[in-house]
């Protein structure tokens, strides 16, 4: 009788295939690959499936394979519940050494939520964040090292940004933003420095 064969691995989903894509345009820009094999390996992330069909176009890329292995992979869902921050148009502010929860939630219907993290200790690898703002809005300052990955935000007429790494990588935390932004804003950024303070 035939043995049947090793199941295919985890599906992966659309914001995946994206992460290989921004991966395979670096080596692009990098000089790695030429236009027409980026165009071959794009063929292949896209009609991507399973992780396993992630490897082949990533496999002979510095870090890609590992980071699209990562990104397959399921986050760590916490079972705890979100821990409410919730404004309507007064201002929140988390700084310094502060308990930062697995999930949060962050409500605003004219205000804004202001959350550094570079300051304290993160005990979770993964900070699931969850907004829902109005006209108001959030800005996250996060450590040098963290990844955000903010694709699963929806902006009606609100602006939604970030200027650090998206893709997961091992041993630093990283940052699911996900929601909607009415007319709101959403910003992942690290800390500014300017004559020996940070904002």
């Amino acid at each position: 009788m035939s043995t049947p064969p090793d199941p295919p691995g985890l599906r992966i989903s659309d914001a995946d295939r994206e992460r290989a894509a921004a991966q395979l345009h670096q080596a692009l820009a990098e000089g790695r690959i030429t236009v027409s094999e980026l165009e071959e390996r794009l063929t292949v992330v896209y009609a991507a499936r399973y992780e396993a069909d992630l490897r082949p176009p990533l496999a002979d890329l510095p870090g890609a394979h590992q980071a699209a292995i990562a990104a397959s992979r399921p986050l760590e869902a916490p079972d705890a519940p979100a821990v409410v921050l919730r404004t309507g148009a007064s201002t929140i502010k988390r700084r310094g050494a502060w308990d930062v929860p697995a999930r949060l939630r962050l409500q605003s219907a004219m205000g804004s939520v202001v959350l550094d993290f570079c300051d304290t200790t993160l005990r979770h690898p993964v900070i699931d964040i969850e907004v829902d703002l109005g006209a108001g809005s959030a800005r996250l300052l996060v450590p040098d090292e963290a990844t955000a990955d903010i694709d699963r935000v929806v902006a009606t007429m609100g602006t939604v940004k970030s200027s650090v790494p998206s893709i997961r990588r091992p041993g630093v935390p990283h940052f699911v933003v996900h929601g909607r932004a009415g007319m709101g804003s959403v910003t992942v950024r690290r800390r500014y420095r300017l004559a020996g303070h940070y904002f």
